[in-house]
Parts: C-alpha cells; sequence; structure tokens
C-alpha cells in the first residue's frame, strides 16, 4: 500500500502544497485534479523521492517506484526494441523476449520496433515512452500527464494496459491528468491542499 501523510512540498524553494494524505492500495489508481500549477507535477516529484518534502511522509515499498514526466526518455539513436532494452537494464530487469513482445504488442509498436527512434512521431514517441512502463517491473507508477501527444486510439491502449494489466497485477498509480482516462479510479483535487501565498519554510529543492 503507498499511505501519504501530512505532506507538504515546495518547487523552487516556495511552498505549494500542505498536509496531502491519501492511500492507494494494491490494484488501485488515483486521479490527481486540479488547475494549472496547483502543485501536481510537485506532488508526484515528492512521492518518487525525486525532491524532498517539507513535512509528512510517504511510504510504499522501497525500490519499487517509478516516475514518468512529460519527456518521453527516448533515446533517438536506439531503436524501439533497443530503447525498451535499455531501460531494462537501467532498472536491473532480466527480460525476456516473450516480455518484449507482449509489451510491444500492448502499446502498438510491433510494426516499430526496428524503427530508429528519433524517426518516430511525437505520439510514436509517447508511446515508447510509455511502454517502458511495461519492463521495468515497478510496482507503483508516478505519472505526470502521460497521455500528452497521444491520439484517443493511444490513449485507449494506455489505458487498457494500466487498468488490465498494471492494476490486475497489484500494482498501484498516481496519476495527473487532465483527461478522462476511462480507469476505474477515484479522484483527488488538490486544490484544498495549496499552501497559503505567504507559505514559508521551502529550500531550493534544485539545488539538494
Amino acid at each position: 500500500m503507498l499511505t501519504v501523510q501530512g505532506l507538504a512540498c515546495a518547487r523552487g524553494g516556495v511552498p505549494v502544497l500542505r498536509e496531502v494524505g491519501f492511500q492507494v492500495a494494491k490494484g488501485q489508481a488515483l486521479i490527481l485534479r486540479g488547475p494549472n500549477g496547483v502543485g501536481k507535477t510537485t506532488l508526484l516529484r515528492t512521492l518518487a523521492g525525486l525532491q524532498p518534502a517539507l513535512e509528512g511522509s510517504v511510504d510504499y515499498p522501497e525500490d519499487d517506484g517509478a516516475y514518468a514526466s512529460h519527456a518521453d526518455g527516448v533515446k533517438a539513436a536506439l531503436s524501439v526494441s533497443e530503447n525498451l532494452a535499455f531501460w531494462a537494464d537501467v532498472y536491473g530487469v532480466v527480460w525476456v523476449s516473450p516480455t518484449l513482445q507482449g509489451v510491444l504488442e500492448s502499446f502498438d509498436l510491433v510494426d516499430l520496433q526496428d524503427r530508429l527512434a528519433g524517426t518516430l512521431s511525437a505520439g510514436q514517441k509517447r508511446r515508447l515512452g510509455l511502454a517502458r512502463l511495461g519492463l521495468i517491473n515497478r510496482k507503483v507508477l508516478f505519472l505526470d500527464e502521460p497521455t500528452v501527444s497521444l491520439d484517443r486510439f493511444s490513449v485507449k491502449l494506455f489505458a487498457d494496459w494500466l487498468q488490465n494489466t498494471h492494476l490486475a497485477h497489484g500494482g498501484m498509480a498516481v496519476i495527473a491528468t487532465h483527461i478522462d482516462l476511462g480507469i476505474d479510479a477515484p479522484e483527488l483535487d488538490l486544490t484544498p491542499f495549496k499552501a497559503a501565498p505567504d507559505a514559508q519554510g521551502g529550500s531550493d529543492e534544485a539545488f539538494l
């Protein structure tokens, strides 16, 4: 289970959220809502351990989380298959060909597997960036606008993988998105947790 209690986090040294708390059980997802600038990305980065919290606690199995940002994390000089193999190696995952094939099929990349990533369209690169989540073997995913650049068909591909593969096998996800993914998940509006405009006490996480 992912448990968050009394969490406060900052962006650029300025507190943006206070007293955030929630739980996500195995097989469940949580959708983060709120206007631009409310702190969705900052919260996800804090949950993933990429920047320190000002207060509170985040508890989930150690080394079992992964963060996916707006960036695709694609290496242009590698093929689609080589990119996926690269990310599996980065996360220390021993994978086999059937696993890779299943991921390629889930994200409609079979016909593109030998193409250089640098020649892909924006949507294809996004699908490749998301496909790595199927290989890295992390149970807790922190996803920041995962469907950017995706058409309706590709959004459904991702949502199907998330619901029927990742969550169905006991995974968890916290997702910041402005669209309806069509998955069965509660929503958390971050607006009530917004820090006061004159809040103090943050540090510049860029230098930590």
